[in-house]
C-alpha cells in the first residue's frame, strides 16, 4: 500500500476515535477532537498531492478517499445534529447532495466520462472544513448560524452546479 492510500487508511481509523472523544465528554474533548479533525483533514490535502505528484493513484484511492472525506465531514455535522448546534435539514442537504452526485458520477463513469471536481465543490469543502473547525470552538451563536448558512449555501451551488453542467447525462440516461 502506498502512502497516500495509507494516509487514506490513518483518516478512515481517524473517524472513530474522533466520535468517542466526543462521546467520552472529557473536559477538553472538543478540542482533543477538533485537533483529530484538523489532523485527519490534512491527510486529505496530502494524500492527494503526493498520489498527484508522484503518480500514485489508485483505484482504492479513487474509491476510498472521496468516502474518508464524506464520512468525515458527516461524522462531525452529526455531532453538531446531535448537540443542537445543527438542524438535521442543514445536514440532509449535504447528504443529499453526496449521494445525488455520486449518483451523476457513476451514470457519467458508465458512458466513458469523468466528472472532475468543480471549481464550487473546491469551495464548498474548503468552507465546510473551515466552518466545522470554528463550530468546535466557542463562538457566538450568530457565527454559528452563518457557519451553516454557509455550508447548506455553498453545499446547494455546488450541487446545482455539477447537474446544469452535466445535464446531457442525465439527458441521455
Amino acid at each position: 500500500m502506498n502512502l497516500p492510500n495509507k494516509l487514506t487508511m490513518l483518516r478512515i481509523i481517524l473517524i472513530p476515535v474522533f466520535m468517542v472523544v466526543l462521546y467520552w465528554g472529557f473536559p477538553g474533548a472538543n478540542y482533543v477532537a477538533l485537533a483529530i479533525f484538523i489532523v485527519a483533514s490534512f491527510t486529505d490535502m496530502l494524500d492527494g498531492k503526493i498520489a498527484r505528484k508522484y503518480n500514485l493513484v489508485t483505484d482504492f484511492g479513487k474509491f476510498a478517499d472521496p468516502l474518508a472525506d464524506k464520512m468525515l465531514v458527516t461524522a462531525a455535522m452529526l455531532w453538531f445534529v446531535e448537540i443542537g448546534q445543527m438542524p438535521a435539514w442543514a445536514l440532509l442537504i449535504v447528504i443529499v447532495r453526496e449521494f445525488a452526485v455520486s449518483g451523476l458520477r457513476m451514470i457519467a463513469s458508465d458512458k466513458g466520462r469523468v466528472i472532475a471536481a468543480g471549481w464550487s465543490g473546491k469551495v464548498k469543502t474548503a468552507s465546510t472544513m473551515v466552518c466545522i473547525v470554528l463550530m468546535f470552538l466557542p463562538i457566538p451563536g450568530w457565527l454559528n448560524t452563518v457557519c451553516v448558512a454557509v455550508i447548506a449555501l455553498t453545499t446547494l451551488y455546488s450541487g446545482v452546479e455539477y447537474f446544469v453542467k452535466n445535464k446531457d447525462i442525465i439527458a441521455s440516461a
